[in-house]
């Protein structure tokens, strides 16, 4: 027997990249997944791939910055997969940008997803989850919550440090209904966004981005970035049986890029 069978997982921002990693290797453990993306062209094409793995998934848009959307995300979720055992709060945006340069939009914009959102998305999954007795909860955060230097921005950098204090408050108050909450804090890692961003960084510096990344990666001490499917397997850990007894924490999964 796979180590989710018979449960179901809500996966945001699972149209790439990270969430689209995590919302496959969840479902090859049996689970049932939801997709959600505000593209639901993509939200699709993982729902079709996870369909693959399980016989069951599917996919929903969702805008994880409006609670009304969120609403609709969780009740459609256990409208059609009939329960919620998992969330991975993974829906996050960003754009490279000196600390002097952000605006009152960028702070805006990327705390409405990344924090408001991740509360939102938190807390009403755990509504479903105290009535079923249970679940489990991982919120994507970042090391640069941690004050890693080579964060995007200063206002991603507070945002993803918010999921981090989240996690733990909420690890503290919901365990009396047996849900665990714990975060993971990516470093670099190769995904769509994060080559976009890679663009800027590049161009900033008059370099190329392959020149970018190979002195990301000289600064790893294990000599090499992530990939989605490295996260996923923490996000796929943190789901399982195995980790019944871990909550409130925030795991580092960088190579040992920033010490916790």
């Amino acid at each position: 027997m796979t180590i989710l069978q018979n449960k179901v997982a809500l996966v945001t921002g699972a149209g790439a990249g990270i969430g689209r990693a995590i919302a496959l290797a969840l479902a090859g453990e049996g689970a049932a997944v939801a997709a959600a993306d505000i593209d639901l062209a993509v939200a699709e094409k993982t729902a079709r791939a996870a369909t693959g793995n399980t016989g069951r998934a599917i996919a929903i848009e969702a805008d994880c910055g409006d609670v009304a959307s969120i609403d609709r995300m969780v009740a459609q979720t256990v409208a059609e997969l009939g329960r919620l055992d998992i969330i991975v709060n993974n829906a996050g945006v960003t754009r490279f940008a000196d600390i002097m340069e952000l605006t009152e939009a960028d702070w805006d914009r990327i705390h409405r997803v990344n924090a408001k959102g991740v509360f939102f998305c938190l807390q009403r999954a755990a509504r479903e989850m105290i009535r079923s007795g249970g679940g489990r909860i991982v919120n994507i955060a970042s090391i640069s919550g941690r004050g890693y230097a080579g964060a995007s921005n200063a206002a991603y950098a507070a945002s993803k440090g918010a999921v981090i204090a989240l996690t733990k408050m909420a690890a503290q108050q919901l365990g009396r209904h047996d849900i665990n909450v714990n975060a993971i804090c990516p470093g670099v890692t190769r995904t769509e966004l994060g080559a976009r961003n890679a663009v800027t960084r590049a161009a900033a510096r008059g370099i190329s981005v392959v020149e970018l990344q190979a002195e990301q990666e000289a600064q790893i001490p294990i000599g090499r970035a992530n990939l989605p499917e490295d996260i996923a397997a923490m996000a796929l850990f943190l789901a399982s049986p195995g980790a019944r007894n871990i909550t409130g924490q925030s795991y580092n999964v960088d190579g040992g890029l920033v010490p916790s």
